[in-house]
């Protein structure tokens, strides 16, 4: 059996769980994933992990060595863009004391 792409472990987790948004880097063996999914809202790290798991199914056994993974909601995936896009401060400026 050949080693799964980014693309069919994207297309593996979108067929169980509905994503806004979902991104799957990897080398056929080892994957980091970004899913984005209101499935998510109000359940803890690991039981959001386990909702992948479970859309990834015997796949996760067979096919997929390693499963790294950022889950987050649309509200948190929002508020960590708008982070990601604030200026960073000025190296070097001074304060006045």
């Amino acid at each position: 059996m050949a080693d799964p792409t980014p693309q069919d472990v994207r297309d593996f987790i979108a067929a169980g769980l509905p994503c806004e948004h979902l991104d799957v880097q990897g080398d056929g063996r080892h994957f980091f994933a970004t899913i984005v999914s209101e499935q998510f809202a109000g359940l803890p790290r690991v039981r959001r992990h386990q909702a992948v798991y479970a859309a990834l199914g015997d796949r996760m056994r067979a096919q997929i060595h390693a499963l790294s993974m950022k889950t987050l909601t649309p509200a948190e995936h929002a508020a960590a863009a708008v982070v990601a896009a604030a200026p960073a401060p000025a190296s070097g400026a001074h304060h006045p004391t």
